[in-house]
């Protein structure tokens, strides 16, 4: 495992390394037992999207792990003033062992990987976010002892969270429903690829996709870059929020999930997210766990391959 750019690209026991050390590493941090891993391993982490989660995990992560980790901010680069994605690759190979990005094209992500020969690490773009889902199922698997055979219902937006949840979801053999608005639904070629390989549903019915489920899932109705529409999405996503109503059709002790920040009364009530807050809590952290774990399967290994690009 050299990069993690999409769930797509990681088979069922890649996503199973990363859980497993992930457990092995929170338990170590909670134990006060060092695991520098990285010692003088450097992480280059570029924002063209603000974040809270994302900056301090990936930042204490590599702390911990006894690397450094940069602030690099697109508009401060020259990538952001027009330098193409693969002159910035192949600089930054020169200089770092991995790279963290936080932006909104998934090609520029690619192209950062294609280009340059070091660890590329999608922190979120509009059309994935794996360092979640990896922390989502983590904490799923916490609370429920085991993974295979779970009902996941995501309700919301079809975007990048639904997409990963579905990806993550599949490979690990949960069973997934999203109830979407139309005109919202997730990518379509995925959905495509999750009827083909598992229990798959994607309706407009809340109440019929949370039935049964074990795990409650929801995101905010209007993302980063999408303020200009928040009106007219209060209006699309209208009764596609997690309350009383949708946990009572799903299986009794369901979870509820929430990836933050999260705004009550919209998406979620408020009762529902305090009712819930530990387990929202429990995935917030476990961000850091999820990701020190992708730092170490991707960047361990890097010696000898800084300053090595040609192309």
């Amino acid at each position: 495992m050299k990069h993690l750019l999409k769930l797509q690209d990681l088979s069922a026991d890649e996503i199973l390394e990363v859980l497993n050390l992930a457990d092995q590493l929170k338990y170590e941090k909670k134990n006060g037992i060092a695991h520098p891993h990285l010692q003088g391993k450097s992480l280059g982490m570029i924002f063209a999207k603000a974040s809270t989660r994302t900056r301090v995990s990936f930042e204490v992560g590599m702390y911990d792990l006894g690397g450094q980790a940069l602030f690099l901010s697109a508009d401060d680069m020259q990538i952001g003033r027009g330098e193409p994605v693969s002159d910035t690759a192949r600089v930054l190979s020169r200089y770092l062992d991995g790279i963290m990005i936080r932006t909104f094209d998934q090609a520029e992500v690619e192209n950062l990987a294609d280009f340059g020969d070091i660890s590329i690490i999608n922190g979120l773009t509009d059309y994935a976010h794996p360092c979640q889902v990896l922390a989502d199922l983590m904490t799923i698997r916490e609370h429920k002892g085991y993974l295979k055979g779970l009902k996941l219902c995501y309700v919301g937006d079809g975007n990048n969270m639904a997409n990963s949840l579905i990806a993550g979801g599949i490979k690990m053999g949960l069973r997934v429903a999203c109830a979407c608005p139309k005109e919202h639904e997730p990518d379509a070629a995925l959905m495509k690829w999750a009827a083909e390989n598992g229990d798959f549903l994607c309706t407009e019915d809340v109440l019929k996709a949370a039935e049964g489920a074990d795990v409650l899932y929801t995101d905010v109705w209007a993302s980063m870059g999408q303020e200009k529409e928040a009106e007219q999405r209060r209006k699309d996503f209208a009764g596609y929020q997690i309350n009383d109503s949708v946990l009572a059709a799903a299986a009794p002790g369901a979870m509820v999930l929430h990836c933050l920040p999260a705004h009550r009364e919209e998406e979620i009530t408020a009762k529902v997210f305090e009712e819930h807050a530990g387990e929202i809590f429990d995935q917030a952290e476990n961000r850091l766990h999820a990701q020190k774990a992708v730092m170490v399967l991707c960047m361990k290994n890097t010696e000898g391959t800084k300053g090595t690009s040609d192309r």
